[in-house]
């Protein structure tokens, strides 16, 4: 079985290879006029840890490892920050040991002798955090705790359909197990090959859907934490009006105040009929307003994606003056033919076009062999977000500072956030690269605002990738909370988005945080750093 790379996102055989490297190398010729030489990608005889400063407990020790590939893979997640650091080896702070238990007994003895010995605890899922969850902080031993080994699906309830899941089991592991009962979460995050439920519900991810159920928070049912003093558990129910939610307090707490064991999650029929459409504008502001439309009609569509004229060049093959606006309906049990003919006369409306063949109906067709959204614009999209972080990875190396930020905000106050936005990310692209690329599209669109979600990308010197991406960050950040959005749709807070979220949260907030940080893990052992200070 192949392991996890210790730099690049997914597994050591799906990094660059040369010729990878060769073409990338062309692309950055062809776009910014630098002949480069392909890098030399880190291998395990160039990692130097720390050795580590603590041994397993031996009542632990059997489950787990203090190899060094080991450390490093789970030392950062895979943001832009984080690839360059691991590519280069950059490891001052590794975690000292991995613990990978199996059962939540074995939990509760890895959270105890950490609590005991005041050792710093990590929960750990995929390790596709892009904020810095799951990275070490600087002070104290360290143990992170991978939950890949619980990884089942536990129970499921056909009359009320939900399922009994693992925290620990990743998104390809669950489908498959839920696909012979005939079921889906149908959560599909970009990271969803490498990201696991109990790291959806920590961090409250942003999944498949565009419009109405688009967080995780909207398919939990109950939720099981083990914490330093004792176990969490809500009571399943379809819905509560008791006093504030338990489960609300556990979604989005980042590893804080408990690792999640397991939960009762509401699942789906299979979807059996599709029908999707690329719609083209003439520029960002009418596709912007056929979204508005269509998700105010409150259709409900499970995608619809506004792409700027740059994403839809680059990801749809489109000729960068047109926006492009991807609608895809599904269903179980009902026929979407009269959905997307309905969405797309409103997006037509709006100024949009699109051929009456280019819309395409799948009813009745079986989900593997559904060709609904695999066509065409809204195809090619499709397949370039699927493969994206991979094709990242061959950026690493040649002085390329490329990543995104996400964000949402209300619809009168979006077309100003987004002058701000662009004009802050190409000043400091002009500083720090001399020059760029930024585009934009919405991954989910709410009937009172857009998530919109940013690219960009620069040329700076190798060995300078980190520089520069620090300036680009913080000006992009600045203008995001300036212009009133969140810092953060789905990406989570982490350690990086930090100094932004302390501006966006009530004071009183922070303070009620901590002091059910105080009753459930007395020590602070969890995750410090993330959310709040302890």
């Amino acid at each position: 079985m192949t392991r996890r790379s210790f730099w690049a996102w997914g597994n050591e055989d799906r990094q660059p290879t040369p010729a990878d490297y060769d073409a990338m190398a062309r692309r950055i010729h062809q776009r910014y006029g630098a002949t480069l030489a392909p890098p030399k990608p880190p291998t395990d005889a160039d990692l130097n840890l720390r050795p580590p400063r603590i041994l397993p407990h031996p009542l632990v020790a059997e489950f787990c490892s203090t190899d060094d590939h080991d450390r490093a893979a789970h030392n950062y997640g895979r943001s832009f920050r984080d690839r360059i650091r691991g590519f280069n080896c950059d490891f001052p702070n590794p975690p000292d040991v991995i613990a990978y238990p199996s059962t939540e007994a074995e939990l509760v003895t890895v959270l105890d002798w950490c609590s005991n010995s005041n050792i710093v605890a990590i929960p750990y899922g995929g390790g596709s955090t892009v904020v810095a969850g799951v990275e070490p902080p600087p002070a104290n031993a360290v143990v992170t705790i991978d939950l890949t080994r619980l990884d089942q699906v536990l129970e499921i309830d056909d009359t009320s359909r939900a399922a009994r899941i693992q925290a620990g089991v990743l998104g390809p592991a669950l489908e498959a197990q839920l696909r012979p009962h005939g079921y889906t979460l149908r959560h599909f995050p970009q990271s969803f090959e490498f990201s696991s439920l109990g790291g959806w519900i920590a961090t409250r991810s942003g999944g498949h859907y565009a419009t109405n159920h688009t967080h995780i928070d909207d398919f939990v049912e109950s939720v099981r934490m083990v914490t330093p003093s004792g176990v969490w558990e809500s009571r399943r129910l379809p819905g509560s009006g008791a006093g504030p939610s338990p489960d609300r307090m556990i979604i989005g707490s980042e590893g804080i105040l408990g690792v999640i064991t397991e939960a009762w999650m509401r699942i789906q029929a299979r979807p059996r009929f599709r029908a999707s459409a690329g719609v083209v504008f003439d520029g960002m502001a009418a596709a912007a307003q056929g979204a508005r439309l269509i998700a105010q009609a409150k259709q409900w569509p499970a995608n619809l994606r506004m792409l700027d004229p740059a994403e839809a060049e680059d990801f749809a093959g489109l000729d960068g003056t047109q926006a492009l606006l991807i609608v895809g309906f599904e269903s179980a049990e009902l026929p979407q033919g009269d959905n997307i003919r309905q969405a797309v006369a409103i997006a037509r409306d709006a100024g949009g076009s699109i051929d009456e063949e280019a819309i395409v109906i799948a009813d009745a067709a079986e989900t593997s062999g559904s060709s609904a959204g695999r066509q065409g614009a809204v195809g090619s999209w499709r397949n370039s977000f699927i493969n994206a972080p991979y094709e990242r990875n061959a950026t690493i190396g040649f002085g390329i500072v490329a990543e995104t930020l996400e964000t949402s905000i209300t619809w009168e106050r979006w077309p100003a956030m987004d002058e701000m936005v662009r004009s802050a990310l190409q000043d400091a692209l002009q500083r720090t690269c001399g020059g760029g690329r930024v585009s934009c599209r919405f991954t989910h669109v709410y009937p009172d605002g857009p998530a919109p979600y940013y690219t960009f990308e620069g040329l700076a010197k190798v060995g300078g990738e980190l520089e520069a991406h620090a300036e680009i960050k913080q000006a992009a950040s600045d203008a995001v909370m300036t212009a009133g959005g969140t810092i953060t749709h789905h990406h989570a807070v982490g350690r990086s988005h930090r100094p932004w979220y302390d501006q966006q949260r009530p004071d009183p907030f922070a303070d009620a945080l901590r002091a059910v940080k105080r009753s459930l893990d007395p020590n602070g052992i969890l995750n410090p750093g993330v959310l709040i200070d302890p």
